[in-house]
């Protein structure tokens, strides 16, 4: 693969930075990919511009016609897969993860732009709610209305999903007729530029309603206004970091933040060795591993496990750990490839130092020789004691690492799941009614999402890692605080409630109940 020039596409125009040049290599081979430089854009001129260009020209639109709009886009999108799981490759993806990231993008921008197309009304409001009597005899009442906010979505994103990540933001965007612009990480940033062109070049969206910062960001949210969306995926730090920024508090600019988190999966007492529902757990252990090299915000990182049976499925995940094929992504037999870049394997290092004050390791080597690139072995450690207080609730392994952590009780272990101070999903794995359903609603205030794997759902069960568009993708506390997906849900962000009151009659000629 050539060495190609990143630009940012900024005020309709495809431009280079003013910096030193940069390079971006290949996780594998250290090879360089692209090149580009950060620095030397107005970006509040480029705000600016989507907000007086692009705003206008999508609110123009019915939320039908927008749905329309971003089915067609995700339609056009799909002639550009071929070349975006080949650039995946260049960040460490293999086939699998690649497919999770690309096509897991098109299907969530595809399905906003049907929920538009189908489900939403050929009109400029949705309503919220039904008309309220406001007097005693009945003629002032009102009803809330949710309408486009007339800001920008700024979008700051993560390097494990550079597909994913921008269209799961983009696609409800749009839908309530607010544009974007993305800020990719620097890291996988050649995939989403890629992204970006072929959106550009397909000319369905109206001019504005896209906009791309290559490199540093340094000065963006100074140029923020109140009407502004901060969509940000990364760590809880940046997170921070982001809410607390001066102009994002002056302007009360809305924040949603999506912060990696320490999630657990739980297997129930009654999951005895052979049965399927175990065999389940371990496949999903083997999945999170492997998956993205663990480099997922929905990982599994601490398996919980009965106390009676923590010596038997110790050696069973050792058989998983030991299966487990590392190698470059271009091999169809790898099972798993290589972090990011070499920084993300001095992180995860630093972190496994950290476990190991409290943990042995089970499974795999952590001095095995690697093929040459930025590698880390796959390991699963086991809890020496410490339960809730252990300090492997509190430090993440971003790579294919997972913790065996007993517990003696149902309510132990909800504690050492909300231990790990919010997380975006739990998935527990039982055929135990009354466990599932104390486990489930213990855990659930910590949790985004929780799945319950019951034999039933053993043949189509989604997997725990996996965020659909239809539910809800965040968790509070160290996950964020924040909200994604969720159907409609995910268009909140970008409209805004108002109450409005009137004579009923008034209101139902402004605002039919038609336009739900």
């Amino acid at each position: 693969m050539s060495v190609r020039e990143l630009r940012s596409f900024l005020s309709g125009e495809w431009r280079s930075g003013a910096g030193p040049e940069q390079i971006l290599r290949d996780a594998t081979s250290g090879g360089p990919v692209a090149c580009f430089r950060s620095g030397g854009h107005d970006i509040g001129a480029a705000l600016a511009w989507g907000r007086t260009r692009g705003g206008p020209a999508l609110r123009r639109l019915t939320f039908r016609a927008r749905g329309e709009l971003v089915a067609s886009l995700a339609t056009a999108l799909r002639d550009v897969r071929p070349e975006l799981l080949e650039i995946a490759r260049t960040y460490g993806a293999t086939a699998a993860d690649a497919r999770r990231d690309v096509d897991g993008g098109l299907f969530t921008l595809a399905y906003y732009g049907r929920l538009g197309a189908k489900a939403l009304p050929e009109a400029g409001f949705l309503l919220d709610g039904a008309v309220e009597p406001l007097s005693r005899k009945g003629g002032f009442a009102g009803r809330h209305i949710l309408v486009p906010r007339h800001g920008i979505a700024v979008q700051i994103n993560a390097y494990n999903f550079p597909c994913w990540g921008p269209l799961e933001k983009l696609g409800p965007a749009l839908l309530a007729g607010v544009p974007s612009l993305v800020k990719p990480a620097t890291r996988a940033a050649l995939l989403t530029c890629h992204l970006v062109e072929a959106i550009v070049e397909s000319g369905i969206l109206p001019n504005g309603s896209i906009s791309l910062l290559v490199g540093s960001g340094a000065d963006l949210l100074d140029h923020l206004e109140s009407q502004d969306a901060v969509l940000f995926t990364g760590s809880a730090e940046t997170g921070r970091a982001i809410r607390s920024h001066p102009r994002v508090v002056a302007e009360a600019v809305r924040v949603n933040v999506e912060a990696d988190s320490l999630n657990a999966s739980v297997l129930g007492p009654d999951a005895a060795p052979g049965t399927p529902v175990r065999a389940a757990f371990l496949r999903e252990i083997r999945s999170e591993m492997s998956a993205k090299a663990g480099q997922k915000c929905t990982a599994i990182r601490r398996a919980l496990v009965p106390e009676s049976e923590v010596d038997s499925i110790a050696a069973e995940v050792r058989g998983v750990v030991e299966e487990l094929r590392v190698g470059a992504p271009s091999d169809p037999e790898t099972d798993v490839g290589p972090l990011v870049d070499p920084d993300a394997v001095r992180a995860a290092r630093d972190g496994l130092t950290e476990l190991l004050a409290e943990a042995d390791v089970i499974a795999g080597d952590p001095d095995a020789p690697l093929p040459a690139g930025a590698f880390f072995p796959p390991l699963a450690l086991r809890l020496r004691d410490g339960g809730a207080a252990a300090r492997v609730n509190s430090v993440e392994v971003f790579g294919p690492l997972v913790t065996l952590m007993p517990y003696r009780s149902a309510d132990e272990a909800a504690a050492i799941c909300a231990a790990g101070g919010g997380s975006l999903v739990t998935s527990v794995f039982s055929n135990d009614a009354a466990f599932l359903a104390e486990v489930t609603t213990a855990i659930a205030p910590w949790n985004g999402r929780v799945m319950t794997v019951s034999g039933r759902a053993l043949a189509e069960h989604s997997g725990h890692g996996v965020a659909v568009p239809q539910l809800l993708h965040g968790g509070p506390g160290r996950a964020g605080g924040g909200e994604e997906l969720g159907g409609l849900r995910a268009l909140h962000p970008f409209l805004n409630r108002c109450a409005v009151q009137g004579d009923p009659e008034t209101l139902r000629e402004l605002f039919p109940d038609g336009a739900a």
